[in-house]
């Protein structure tokens, strides 16, 4: 099986997160950055390793990420949004158990955050 598909996937869900936006379907903004964060994540801690953990904390992925790419800047950049990450988490737990909406303000900003954080994945994908 070829990962590619991961990274694939991961942009794919991205813009479902942007044409969700549009639609007002916030709930599914943050479900849908949730998976492209997850999945890009995956896909990159696979090119270095050749396998990746069996989780779906974003969180979690993120901080392997930065310590395996040792990268102080993704380091940086998670901490300083750890809240918007943690709740990202939460919508992807929630959209199969609780019903839970979102609104426009908490979409904008995880758009925001899922368009910056694939930015970085390319930049960590082109510098290692």
């Amino acid at each position: 099986m070829s990962y590619e598909i991961l990274r694939r996937r991961a942009e794919s869900f991205l813009r479902n997160a942007f044409d969700d936006f549009e639609r007002g379907d916030y709930d599914l903004v943050l479900f849908h950055v949730e998976q492209a964060i997850q999945l890009y994540a995956k896909y990159l801690l696979y090119r270095k390793l050749g396998d990746f953990p069996k989780t779906h904390s974003i969180v979690s992925l993120l901080r392997d990420l930065s310590r395996i790419y040792e990268s102080k800047e993704l380091e940086s950049f998670v901490n300083s949004r750890i809240e918007l990450l943690y709740l990202l988490e939460e919508s992807y737990i929630t959209s199969r158990y609780i019903p839970r909406e979102y609104d426009l303000e908490i979409a904008k900003r995880a758009l925001e955050l899922g368009k910056k954080l694939l930015e970085v994945f390319k930049w960590l994908e082109k510098t290692s």
